[in-house]
């Protein structure tokens, strides 16, 4: 009998949600994604330490500023996370700017740009490559420059249609709109437990990709954020779904029948708009889950990052002693 994990990428793309290397190898996903929190994590198990000591063997010879030879460091560790996974890919591997830049457009753009130059100098393609941005208004605007550049980005932190139509607006390549984050707030909220049927975080998703397949926008849907497989399977068939080792292998061992969900074929009208700052920001403002999940991943990305910085000071420091 086929599992549902190989049912399911007979008609979603997927991706793995990790750093970890091991994981990646034994289930072979088409993409991987990382975050700065994904990024911490791998680079405390020993399979990173030779890369720890290299980057802070660089840092030591580098002049300057300590608190931007930190941040220098710690960039060049989530590089080396991510070009780890590359060589065990065949797709593409995504790499966040940093959380603490989400509202500054000119400076994520720098950011990326030095993010493609990194991987450039390991013999890695922009190609292989997804910059990762948070969907503020300013993130938005920074991947519409970087797509006219060529460099492909994954918009992340997605909870609402209004990111999602400006996302279109400005023609990104992919977006990631989450899903257990939305579940979590409507549970807090309204003391109620949800079927995946039910699921906010599922029909905000499914509402998103019919918007796009209506109106053929070809910026790719990818599910992400997910507390258990009866969620992926509920958007079984959308074009990718980034999940974590855990559940991949959930539903590697259930060798159950898996429903398709969504398809192209299956539209319901949806009439395309278009949405300028002061509406992107209205459609925010009335939307409190959106607003507020948007807020907490940011300041939670951008916690693991002041960690991760701060883990390298002190090695930096310990290497000067």
């Amino acid at each position: 009998m086929t599992s549902k994990l190989d049912q399911l990428r007979e008609i979603t793309t997927v991706v793995a949600d990790t750093g970890d290397i091991e994981a990646v190898a034994r289930l072979k996903p088409v993409d991987c994604t990382t975050n700065p929190s994904i990024v911490l994590k791998a680079l405390g198990t020993p399979m990173f330490a030779d890369a720890v000591k290299e980057a802070v063997a660089w840092g030591k010879k580098q002049g300057g500023n300590p608190k931007a030879v930190s941040s220098a460091v710690a960039d060049r560790l989530a590089i080396s996370v991510g070009a780890a996974l590359v060589k065990l890919v065949p797709g593409r591997v995504s790499t966040e700017v940093d959380a603490d830049l989400s509202f500054d457009t000119e400076a994520s753009l720098a950011k990326a740009r030095a993010i493609i130059a990194a991987y450039k100098d390991r013999g890695i393609g922009q190609d292989r490559i997804l910059i990762k941005l948070a969907s503020t208004w300013e993130g938005i605007r920074a991947a519409e420059v970087l797509q006219k550049e060529g460099i492909d980005c994954n918009l992340t932190l997605l909870f609402s249609k209004a990111q999602a139509i400006a996302c279109a607006d400005a023609k990104v390549f992919l977006i990631s709109p989450f899903v257990g984050r939305i579940l979590d707030w409507y549970k807090k909220s309204t003391g109620k437990e949800f079927t995946p049927e039910e699921d906010p975080g599922v029909i905000s998703v499914r509402e998103i990709y019919n918007y796009y397949k209506t109106n053929d926008i070809k910026t790719i849907v990818m599910g992400a954020s997910f507390r258990s497989a009866g969620e992926i399977e509920a958007l079984a068939g959308c074009d990718r779904l980034t999940i974590s080792p855990n559940l991949l292998d959930e539903l590697a061992k259930d060798e159950g029948k898996l429903e398709r969900k969504l398809s192209p074929e299956s539209r319901k009208p949806d009439p395309k708009v278009s949405v300028d700052e002061k509406t992107f920001r209205w459609m925010m403002n009335e939307d409190a889950m959106a607003t507020e999940k948007l807020a907490e991943g940011i300041r939670a990305f951008a916690k693991d990052l002041g960690t991760l910085r701060t883990m390298v000071q002190k090695e930096l420091q310990l290497a000067a002693a």
